[in-house]
C-alpha cells in the first residue's frame, strides 16, 4: 500500500441498516449527492449511526428506504464546512464508491472495517483517564487525488496509545479499525448545551511506514 496512491491508502467497508431517509447534500457539474445515515451494530450490543454520501449516479435515492440493508464500499473524507452559527467545521463522512441495498439484513463478518495510510499531522495527544486506562488521539492526514487531502480524527487504546505517543508530525503511519460515532456535549453559552456527534476512527491495529519515516520503530 502507498501512502500516495489515492484508491488504496482509505478503505472502507460497512454494512448496515438504513436509519434515515437520503437527504440532499449538494451538486458539482449536474451531478446530484446526497446522504443516509446507516446503524452498524458494535460487539458491545450498542451501534454506531454513520453518514455515508453517495451519487445519485450510483443509486436513484429514491431506491433508498428507511429498514432496508446497505453494503457500503468507500472512503473516510472530510470537508470543511462553513455556517454563520458554527463558523468552519469539520465534515466526516463515508464517500460511496460501490452500494448493494438488500431488503433483509446480510451477514458480514465484519460489518465496520477501515484501512488508512497517512501522515501524522499534529503530535499526538496521550493521556490517562482517571480508571487509568490510555488513550492517545491522533490526527491523520490522508492524501487525495487533485491534491487533496482528508483530515481523519483517530483514537488509540492501551499499547497502540504507548505507541502513538512516539509519533512526530509528518511520520507516515497506517491503521486499521472501524469507524465510531460519539455523542457529547458542548456548551453553547452559560445556559446553553447542545448535543452533538462526533466520529473518528478507533483503532485496533497501527504501524510505521519504516521506508517514509526518519525514525526506526
Amino acid at each position: 500500500m502507498s501512502g500516495n496512491t489515492a484508491l488504496d491508502n482509505n478503505i472502507v467497508s460497512l454494512a448496515g441498516k438504513v436509519i434515515s431517509s437520503p437527504e440532499f447534500s449538494h451538486e458539482v457539474y449536474g451531478e446530484g449527492f446526497y446522504i443516509v445515515y446507516i446503524q452498524i451494530p458494535r460487539l458491545s450490543e450498542t451501534y454506531d449511526n454513520i453518514p455515508v454520501m453517495f451519487s445519485e449516479r450510483l443509486v436513484r435515492p429514491e431506491s433508498i428506504k428507511e429498514s432496508c440493508y446497505l453494503s457500503v464500499e468507500g472512503q473516510f473524507r472530510s470537508y470543511n464546512n462553513f455556517n454563520n452559527t458554527n463558523g468552519h467545521k469539520l465534515m466526516l463522512t463515508v464517500f460511496a464508491r460501490e452500494i448493494e441495498i438488500s431488503q433483509e439484513e446480510v451477514t458480514h463478518k465484519n460489518p465496520n472495517q477501515i484501512c488508512l495510510n497517512g501522515f501524522v499531522c499534529r503530535k499526538p495527544m496521550y493521556r490517562t483517564t482517571p480508571f487509568g486506562r490510555e488513550i492517545a488521539d491522533i490526527l491523520l492526514a490522508v492524501n487525495r487525488a487533485y491534491n487533496k487531502s482528508d483530515y481523519i480524527p483517530c483514537i488509540a487504546w492501551g499499547r497502540n496509545a504507548r505507541y502513538a505517543a512516539t509519533f512526530e508530525i509528518g511520520d507516515n503511519i497506517r491503521i486499521w479499525g472501524r469507524i465510531q460515532s460519539r455523542v457529547y456535549q458542548k456548551k453553547i453559552s452559560e445556559d446553553q448545551v447542545e448535543e452533538r456527534v462526533a466520529y473518528e476512527i478507533s483503532v485496533s491495529k497501527m504501524e510505521a511506514v519504516k521506508e517514509n519515516n526518519n525514525k526506526k520503530e
